[in-house]
């Protein structure tokens, strides 16, 4: 019986391991989508290209729709008549090839936009009252904690007065209470306690000076890394281009935003606050950047003057992430040598509506940073003067090689 059972837990096992295996082996279609053809296509809405929707209906076999991904203009050129069609109706402009993706991931897109729902504002969502939950148990633990100390000082009174009545039906004499105020331990406690407060204050604020940890300022256009970046797992480098090959990760141009917004005219997803809990209108925002950018959103153009110049102006965005003029930092640096996740240093930015200052960015936690963190040292040529570490490595003294062993932590590494 036991054997039986064993035999059936492990087919089971098996099964279980087999299908997620599976899962994770078909591509994902939103993902390649969203990194191929948003720019160009949207599921339901025409844009720069056709409404994908439906496209399996429309072209003459699904062969043929993998030749057309993968290269149009040949298609084209071999004189196929539903290829013209499409090239002419759309302006005589071609689709970029794809030659890259496989037939599995063709059909992977093809199934997303099939399948796709536009999304609809959702309810508040049950965190919220869970939230405004936690802030009233707040305030009830904060009256019950005062209560608390109040009825123990009245314990304590009622015990000093108690115990001085029982000296005097003892004849033993009582000491004379000597006034809080008037007590030598007392004042020097104090005293002592007032002195480590203000040099603390001091200190603290001469170490914080400059410094803006939560910093978060109100910008031009409410946008939401949330809803960019976490839902819509738009990657950080798609806006940030140059993080992983400049000093400055940049901030994106009107150009990059409107790549998406051709046809994103209007925002249907969950509610959108600000810090202070006032409600977002995402589509008004969404009308500013056309504003900036100089987009008409009826004409599907771009608002130009009497010379044929683009009528549009630059989005005064206020920076958040600001280092003394001292210090150098080089973001390439980090992300493309170091590895270093955006999250590091910014926090969860996926899950911020609005940008703050995650981290302090003193000079001790970057330090700190530095002594924890390990380098890629291992079969790295750039690294083959540290032979000392390389033997400690290789006869089991060191696993590994810090930002601060190869002189990291330096003042000449960020002040120079």
């Amino acid at each position: 019986m036991f054997r039986k059972i064993a035999h059936s837990t492990f087919a089971i096992i098996v099964a279980i391991f087999a299908f997620i295996s599976t899962a994770y082996a078909q591509p994902d279609g939103k993902a390649l989508f969203q990194s191929n053809c948003a720019s160009c296509h949207n599921p339901i809405k025409e844009s720069t290209g056709p409404a994908l929707q439906g496209v399996s209906a429309r072209v003459p076999s699904k062969e043929w729709l993998h030749d057309w991904v993968k290269n149009s203009a040949s298609l084209i050129a071999s004189g196929d008549k539903y290829a013209n069609e499409v090239y002419k109706k759309w302006g005589m402009i071609p689709m970029t090839p794809f030659p890259n993706l496989s037939n599995e991931e063709i059909d992977a897109i093809i199934d997303y936009v099939e399948t796709y729902q536009p999304p609809t504002a959702a309810a508040p969502a049950a965190g919220a009252a869970a939230e405004g939950a936690a802030e009233e148990n707040t305030w009830l633990y904060t009256v019950i904690t005062l209560v608390l100390l109040v009825f123990t000082i009245i314990l304590w009174r009622i015990n000093h007065a108690l115990r001085r009545v029982a000296n005097e039906k003892e004849g033993i004499t009582n000491q004379k209470d000597i006034p809080v105020y008037r007590n030598k331990v007392f004042i020097a406690i104090a005293a002592i306690l007032v002195f480590i407060g203000a040099g603390y204050w001091v200190v603290n604020g001469s170490v914080e000076m400059g410094r803006q940890q939560n910093y978060i300022p109100e910008q031009p256009i409410f946008y939401s890394h949330k809803v960019h970046a976490g839902i819509n797992q738009i990657n950080c480098l798609y806006c940030h281009s140059g993080a992983e090959k400049s000093k400055h990760a940049m901030i994106p141009s009107t150009n990059v935003c409107m790549n998406c917004h051709k046809q994103i005219n209007e925002y249907t997803g969950e509610p959108l606050y600000t810090m202070e809990g006032k409600e977002v209108d995402g589509t008004k925002e969404i009308q500013k950047l056309y504003e900036y950018a100089g987009w008409n959103p009826e004409k599907k153009d771009y608002n130009r003057d009497a010379e044929g110049n683009i009528l549009a102006k630059p989005i005064e965005w206020v920076k958040i992430h600001n280092l003394p003029d001292h210090v150098y930092f080089n973001h390439s640096q980090h992300v493309a040598v170091g590895e270093v996740a955006c999250q590091r240093c910014h926090g969860g930015i996926q899950e911020m509506d609005e940008v703050y200052q995650f981290s302090s960015l003193s000079m001790g936690w970057c330090i700190n940073c530095h002594r924890e963190t390990e380098v890629q040292f291992a079969d790295n040529n750039y690294y083959s003067i540290f032979e000392k570490y390389h033997e400690e490595i290789k006869s089991g003294k060191r696993t590994g090689v810090t930002v601060e062993d190869i002189g990291g932590i330096e003042c000449q590494k960020c002040h120079y």
